[in-house]
Formats: C-alpha cells, structure tokens, sequence
C-alpha cells in the first residue's frame, strides 16, 4: 500500500497560518510584489470558492473578488515548511519520496490500519504546522494520488479491492495524474469517460491508442510494486525535484522562477551528499506540448544551483523565443561523481565556492533555505 500526502492550497495555507488575520479570508499568493501586476501563484480555499485560480492574473481576480487579501511569494517559507513536513512523515518509520514540493509518497506495506495512520499523520501536521493535508492510500502511487484529491480539503480516501470500482465510477478520466485535457477528450471520443472506463481498458487498447503512454498508464494504474527498492545503491542515479502548477500558466518569469527554484533544491541535496553533476534534465509538460524533456552533458560537472539553472535555460533555448503554456516542471542532474577537492584557480571561482560553503552553514545552522539567492523568490 502507498500514502499519499497531498498538502491543502500549501502556499496559500503557510501565510494564513503566519497570518492570523489572513485566516478564514479569500487570499491569493502572488508571483510578484506588485498586487494588480503579478499572476496568482496560490489560490486559498476561500479564493478558489469564488472561481480564483493559480495562473490567473491577479487583476482579474480582483474583478472576481474585489476584497481579495494579497500576500507577495516568499519561496523559502514553503521549501522549509516542505523539508520540515518531510522530517516528521520520516519519523513515522516508513520510507518517505519526495513527489513534489507540497506531496509525499509513503510506503505503508503490512500496515495493520492505514487509515489510522493517515488520520495520525494528518493531525500531526496540523499540530506542527497549523495547516491541513489530504490524504489517500491505493496499492500503487497514482491511485493514491488520485484519493487524495477525492476529499480535499482535509480529507482521507482509502481505495481498497472493495471500493475501487465505486469511486472510480464517480468520477471523469481527466482526475486520473496525467491525463491532461486533450487526452481526456481523445479518450472521450473512445468512449472512455471516467476513470473506471480508464482502469477497465486493457493494456493493448492503451497501447493501440495512446502509444509507449498507454502502456504507462496501464502499469501504474494496475501496479502493486511499491516504490522501495531491496537494494538501495551506494552511488544515486540522478538528484531531482518537480512541480505541479495547479493550472497551466504561460508567464515566462514565473516559469523561469520555479525552474531556478527547482535548481537550487536539486544543487542543495547534491551538496549534502558531496556530489557534482555533469547532466541536467529539464522536464515540462503543458497542453500545448504534453512532455517535453531535454538533457544536455557538460564537460565540467557542478553543484551550484545557479549553474544548474543557466544549464537549464540552454536546454529550454530549444523551445523558441516564446514559452508554451506550462503545467509542470521537473528539474534532474545526472552523471553524478564526487565532488572534487581541488583548489578552484579563479578569482570569481574561488569567491562562489565559499559563499555557496557559508551559505550551506547558515541553513544548517538555521533550517533550510534561511538564506537563498534573492532571484529564487516567486515575488520578484
């Protein structure tokens, strides 16, 4: 069995439990400082109510809700609270995945009560954090992805042999992680409606029309594979982080933002366990280009999330000078190697290597990402 924490409007959450006063108000957190200029990073649930969503500008959400509270993106206020969520779903005893910066995956195999587990897990957040999560459990990763959208907010979903086919049945294929809009509608024209008219589709139908896609959707909607592997190897084949937007959004700076931002987690942990890496993988998904994923290898292997991030915009290069509608975002490095003792022979060389090593310490010291370069932050 697989748990699925799914964090509730996390931003929006996070300032509202800062914020007293924001609490129980229609709030919107914005990618920018400038209120009637910035586009909607967060909606919280009281906004989302009203019809305010992420990707949305916030002028028209003013228009929407005139007596909106608006609160500017401080992009470490969530990677700490993540960190600090994953921290606490580790002391549970179970093997805990990133999946990304507001959802985790669990492996709760031979767990004699699940849902008492999840009810557990979902009270201690709250009482740490002051904010909610939903949660679900299924036999695979995307079926409790999927219960953990069925209850929001708050809520648990437990999908067993027993109830899977009368949930399934409830709801449109489109909710199923990965079935974007056009796919819905292709299927749709199948005849594929809901996802239980997804799940009870054979792996050749899939394949016959959707492709290598079909074929992964079939395995991971039928898997009973856990994610934990007997073995863990002693070198990591790749360090990475994503991000899902809650709609698609087409702002090329908030794009760019969360792309930097994904750089700099990825470049934190490779620090952590003293690796560099020679590739970089960026990985996008939107209506308009479903998944486009690029690699680039570089000569020289980094650890510096700046670096990480330029290497990034050279792969996106690819896409023209004009960004499609973004959904999601993933960021990888690869070709990992140890980090080299050698003495740096330039000048801005040696200066970079050290404010990256104070930089290190004062998170350590602090908690992560209380220092962080000032052109992560979703405000700017």
């Amino acid at each position: 069995m697989i748990l699925h924490v799914d964090m509730d409007a996390f931003f929006a959450s996070i300032e509202q439990a800062i914020n007293p006063r924001l609490k129980g108000k229609p709030l919107i957190v914005g990618s920018r400082n400038s209120k009637m200029h910035t586009v909607v990073c967060a909606a919280s649930y009281e906004a989302k109510r009203v019809g305010i969503g992420s990707g949305m500008s916030s002028a028209e959400a003013f228009k929407i809700c005139p007596n909106l509270e608006f609160v500017a993106a401080e992009q470490s206020k969530y990677i700490w609270t993540s960190r600090q969520i994953f921290q606490l779903l580790k002391e549970f005893g179970f093997e805990v995945l990133y999946a990304s910066i507001d959802e985790f995956q669990i492996d709760i195999r031979d767990t004699p009560n699940p849902k008492l587990l999840a009810e557990e897990i979902r009270e201690k957040i709250f009482k740490e954090f002051n904010i909610t999560a939903s949660v679900g459990i299924a036999k695979n990763w995307l079926l409790a992805k999927l219960g953990s959208k069925l209850n929001k907010p708050n809520g648990v979903t437990v999908l067993t042999e027993g109830n899977l086919e009368g949930v399934l049945e409830r709801f449109p294929a489109a909710k199923i992680c990965g079935v974007g809009k056009s796919t819905a509608e292709f299927l749709d024209g199948l005849g594929v409606n809901t996802c239980l008219d997804l799940y009870q589709k054979s792996a050749r139908f899939l394949e016959q029309n959707l492709g290598k896609y079909g074929i992964n959707l079939y395995v991971s909607l039928h898997s009973t594979d856990s994610f934990d592997s007997p073995e863990v190897p002693e070198k990591p084949k790749s360090v990475g982080h994503s991000y899902t937007l809650p709609r698609a959004v087409l702002n090329p700076q908030f794009i760019k933002a969360w792309i930097r931002t994904l750089s700099e987690m990825v470049a934190q942990r490779l620090r952590q366990d003293n690796w560099e890496s020679s590739t970089v993988h960026l990985w996008l998904n939107g209506p308009e280009i479903g998944n486009f994923g690029a690699q680039k290898a570089f000569q020289q292997p980094v650890n510096d999330g700046l670096e990480i991030y330029q290497r990034c915009l050279k792969i996106i290069a690819k896409l023209g000078p004009k960004l499609p509608l973004v959904r999601a975002i993933g960021v990888t490095c690869s070709g990992l190697s140890k980090s080299s003792y050698l003495q740096p022979l330039f000048k801005e060389q040696i200066r970079r290597g050290e404010l990256l090593k104070a930089v290190d310490r004062i998170n350590s010291r602090f908690g992560d990402n209380s220092i962080y370069p000032a052109v992560i932050t979703l405000a700017r």
